[in-house]
């Protein structure tokens, strides 16, 4: 088992998760329940492989984590998907990967995830409403994927596309979006090393109302960027329509990436609320990891594309 951790997270930054104060047992913990994938994908790092710490980013509660979701498939209350999303079938699973690739293919989930390791990264995420967590994810670099599939030159972007049921997402029985939640990336946003795949948190297996079995995590963009329950990844020429985009372009914009400047049209951005905390902090432009991706948007008005 290969430990690491970045210089910049002191063990006093991640000891709020009882698991964490006895790493052996929390090893132990994550082989066996990340082993419930059965996807052979092993857990091979611990710790932060790419998130800086601002210096008190302590890690939310996996109760939290859990139980205060935005995830309207299952419904629009904070505290519903923990309550409805017992209704999701994971298994059989399957991911499509379509469009402008040399590999197209349908993969179960046990396919797709088993040439890749597991690994820990602990992500500060924000919310467009303006609250935090900080989430020890577990998953691998989109960019393993895009490499396998071999994207041609006429791939620009990727669109993922959630799952749609109904029978078992209760909350696309009422048109708050025009499901299926679809979202978008550009290439070279998905290839970066902090955009992962995640199949579980904590040490264990990715809960329903979090995206299970499959979800994308993009630590300096908002939330809604994170599309949940993934069933297909389509390679495209042309920037890919979105869900809140298409909901409501004035207030969510194609790139998300959170800046403290640009406000929402309800309510300012400027500050924000870590779940478990009563004070309100001031937002970091790109979520804190601006020497990270800057580059990415180097000439680009972030006004106009927000």
């Amino acid at each position: 088992m290969l430990i690491k951790r970045a210089p910049d997270v002191r063990a006093s930054d991640i000891t709020d998760e009882v698991m964490y104060l006895d790493r052996r047992r929390f090893i132990t913990r994550a082989g066996i329940g990340l082993a419930a994938l059965g996807a052979g994908a092993p857990l091979t790092a611990l710790g932060d492989r790419g998130g800086a710490s601002q210096g008190d980013d302590k890690l939310t509660p996996y109760e939290d984590v859990t139980t205060y979701n935005n995830f309207y498939e299952f419904g629009t209350d904070k505290d519903e998907p923990a309550k409805n999303a017992h209704t999701l079938r994971t298994r059989p699973w399957s991911i499509a990967i379509e469009g402008h690739v040399k590999k197209p293919a349908v993969y179960a989930i046990e396919d797709f995830l088993k040439p890749h390791r597991l690994e820990e990264r602990v992500y500060r995420m924000r919310c467009v409403e303006a609250w935090s967590m900080v989430i020890p994810w577990m998953g691998f670099p989109l960019a393993d994927l895009i490499k396998r599939v071999e994207p041609t030159s006429s791939a620009k972007y990727i669109e993922f596309t959630t799952l749609h049921d109904p029978r078992q997402m209760p909350g696309q029985r009422r048109q708050v979006l025009n499901w299926p939640y679809t979202e978008g990336l550009r290439l070279d946003e998905a290839m970066h090393p902090l955009t992962i795949l995640v199949a579980g948190l904590y040490g264990k297996v990715l809960p329903n109302q979090n995206g299970a079995p499959l979800r994308l995590v993009v630590p300096w963009k908002y939330g809604f960027k994170g599309v949940k329950s993934i069933v297909k990844m389509r390679f495209v020429e042309t920037q890919p329509r979105t869900a809140w985009n298409d909901a409501a372009p004035d207030e969510y914009g194609f790139y998300a990436n959170v800046n403290p400047e640009v406000d929402h049209p309800r309510w300012s951005q400027a500050k924000e609320r870590r779940i478990g905390e009563f004070r309100r902090r001031a937002t970091l432009p790109f979520n804190g990891y601006g020497d990270q991706v800057a580059r990415l948007y180097a000439g680009m008005d972030l006004r106009k594309f927000f």
